[in-house]
């Protein structure tokens, strides 16, 4: 018997046309496909595996792909489909075929919504949309983001090779980066494409997300990185406007609100609530750097990932397709494999630690999930508390002033 449609996934994902986003949608598809996705298993790190509380099957999916440029992000629909498909044909020639991903195929849909989160007025008008043709969202993978790169500093480049060569290829410390870049919304334009935009993203549809049947419930994935860390990050700066250092401070500041959402959530006696899980996609081949390496750098650094992998780098997945893990068990694992914010550690049972999960490969590219812990949390976690107060009076603001241009323009239309 089929399921009926209201106890399907619907999940939106940012950034999907390319990179990482890209590597999520293909990464779910895939997994939708069997009856019980690897994906949504317990990892290596789970302390008891030995719950019943498995990943539910699901015949069919809404993947929502919000993306600013809906001419690649059809390509991309397209592109998908076609890999999708050629998967399926190849589960349809094992002689243990269920029939299943053809089931689920029938039952897709793969919708393209526009937003672009530099400007948010297209992120509230997003929101509109899918309010109107949706009853609810169960997952929003918060992925698109950017980086403001302006050249490599080769000193330090050939440095840190030198000194630290595993580290130079997963944390470089020697790109340089624009600083005093602002939105159309008056903005530090980093800081709202990778953090405030998606905020706004996901208080705007917050009823959506609290709709989720309970069946799936509803989590938020927020992307991160290896690059996240404290040490550029000036609290004064909080919008990111003069820092050097945008890219690694906005994404720490992900590591912190992220947090103290979740630790909001499982603080709160409502039975419909929202998780918020944190994920970082390891060291990918993306263009995300595309401005600083021409073809024949971008080739060196790829061999220079393969060798850093094959030497003992857990962090290294290079493929956007492996990378997407993390983000995708996070949306598909049972909470009693992923709540792990308040966890003893096995250093010490009254320790608790404070972690992102992350795509990882042994040395011959096998993928798995891996935890990392959120850098110097003890120290910035009341800092992480009030950059949600500011951050949560900011969205208040833009919002009554979204409420105010709707009004006018619904007084001025009345008048024509």
């Amino acid at each position: 018997m089929d399921k009926p449609a209201s106890a399907r996934p619907i999940i939106v994902v940012t950034g999907a046309n390319g990179g990482v986003g890209f590597g999520i949608c293909q990464r779910l598809l895939f997994q939708f496909c069997h009856t019980n996705p690897t994906d949504g298993l317990p990892q290596g790190f789970v302390v008891d595996s030995s719950t019943p509380d498995l990943p539910v099957e699901f015949d069919g999916l809404t993947l929502i792909m919000a993306c600013r440029s809906v001419k690649r992000a059809e390509a991309a629909r397209t592109k998908l489909l076609g890999l999708l498909d050629g998967y399926i044909s190849k589960l349809q020639r094992k002689p243990d075929y269920d029939g299943h991903a053809h089931a689920f195929r029938k039952n897709l849909v793969i919708d393209i919504v526009s937003v672009d989160l530099a400007m948010l007025s297209t992120v509230f008008k997003f929101a509109d949309e899918v309010k109107s043709k949706y009853p609810y969202i169960s997952r929003l993978i918060c992925n698109a983001g950017v980086a403001s790169f302006s050249s490599i500093e080769w000193g330090p480049c050939f440095k840190q090779l030198l000194k630290e060569p595993m580290t130079a290829v997963t944390a470089p410390a020697y790109y340089g980066q624009h600083s005093g870049e602002i939105s159309i919304d008056g903005l530090g334009w980093v800081w709202q494409c990778n953090l405030f935009g998606h905020y706004v993203l996901y208080r705007s549809i917050q009823d959506l997300l609290l709709a989720s049947p309970p069946s799936l419930g509803a989590r938020v994935v927020w992307m991160s990185s290896l690059e996240a860390s404290p040490t550029f990050y000036d609290p004064e700066d909080w919008q990111l406007k003069k820092t050097g250092h945008s890219y690694e401070s906005t994404k720490y500041q992900i590591d912190l609100i992220g947090t103290h959402l979740d630790r909001r959530a499982l603080a709160s006696s409502s039975s419909r609530r929202i998780r918020h899980f944190i994920t970082q996609p390891g060291v990918c081949s993306t263009n995300v750097a595309d401005a600083l390496v021409g073809p024949v750098l971008d080739v060196f650094k790829v061999i220079l990932f393969y060798l850093a992998r094959f030497f003992g780098s857990p962090h290294h997945a290079i493929d956007p397709y492996k990378a997407a893990i993390g983000a995708v068990h996070l949306s598909l694992a049972s909470l009693s494999f992923i709540t792990l914010f308040d966890s003893p550690t096995k250093r010490d049972a009254n320790t608790h630690r404070t972690v992102k999960f992350g795509a990882e490969t042994n040395r011959w590219g096998a993928e798995r999930v891996g935890l990392t812990e959120v850098k110097d949390w003890d120290a910035q976690a009341a800092e992480g508390e009030v950059l949600l107060g500011k951050i949560e009076a900011l969205y208040e603001k833009f919002k009554e002033a979204e409420k105010t241009v709707m009004i006018n323009f619904e007084t001025a239309s009345e008048r024509m």
